[in-house]
């Protein structure tokens, strides 16, 4: 399975994870919708916050370290707690 958006198909792994990191804002949305997910300002935090970190490390950070950093960022935010708010099916 894939997404598809103005006639190009973005693929997709075995988790519907996308394939290749570098990929349009115009997608996200897309993929909210077929996830149920309203996108709000903090989920964008999140997508723009594991963009980054891909692109100094070359993959995604496990949860506990994506937690611990987000923490940092966003202070007065319990992050793990968030992040199963924001993405309910599997942060």
């Amino acid at each position: 399975m894939g997404y598809m958006l103005n006639g190009e198909e973005f693929e997709t792994g075995e988790e519907n994870f996308l394939l290749e990191a570098n990929f349009s804002d115009e997608i996200v949305p897309v993929i909210a919708e077929a996830e149920g997910i309203k996108l709000t300002d903090e989920h964008w935090q999140v997508v723009n916050y594991l963009r980054e970190k891909y692109k100094e490390d070359g993959q995604t950070p496990n949860f506990r370290n994506m937690v611990a950093e987000l923490d940092e960022l966003h202070e007065g935010v319990d992050w793990k707690k968030k992040l199963y708010e924001l993405f309910p099916n599997m942060p």
